[in-house]
């Protein structure tokens, strides 16, 4: 059992993953401001991070803290979901994952097939994830 950060403002769609999540048998905690990501990391360093990008406060926070979580903690495995494609026409993609830019492991568009979803956190805490790091 993995313990999965779950970063995202949206509590609905936070929920539907830590369900997903938790029916994989794996413990969950969802943080709904990006600000309180690093604290609870420090509290409790999870076995990944599951990131939103656009917050109200800032459309782009799940970039800068998927940045600070890696200079704090460069193997944490991170996967971020986003709606930001639907929001702004940026064609945001693997291609972008990036150590300094985008350090995250893997990049799941939302709206998120649970399913994919399921092979995606599998793969991330294996350590065979897509991206850049981890």
């Amino acid at each position: 059992m993995a313990y999965l950060l779950i970063v995202d403002d949206d509590a609905d769609f936070a929920e539907s993953v830590a369900t997903v999540c938790r029916a994989m048998g794996h413990e969950t905690q969802i943080v709904p401001k990006p600000g309180e990501a690093l604290a609870r990391v420090a509290e409790r360093r999870p076995d990944a991070v599951i990131l939103d990008v656009m917050f109200p406060e800032d459309p782009a926070a799940g970039f800068q803290v998927a940045r600070d979580l890696r200079k704090r903690e460069p193997h944490l495995p991170i996967l971020m979901l986003t709606a930001v494609n639907q929001q702004f026409p940026l064609g945001f993609s693997h291609r972008d994952i990036d150590p300094k830019w985008l350090p995250v492991t893997d990049f799941v568009e939302k709206p998120v097939d649970f399913e994919a979803l399921r092979d995606r956190i599998a793969r991330l805490l294996t350590g065979s994830g897509e991206g850049g790091q981890g």
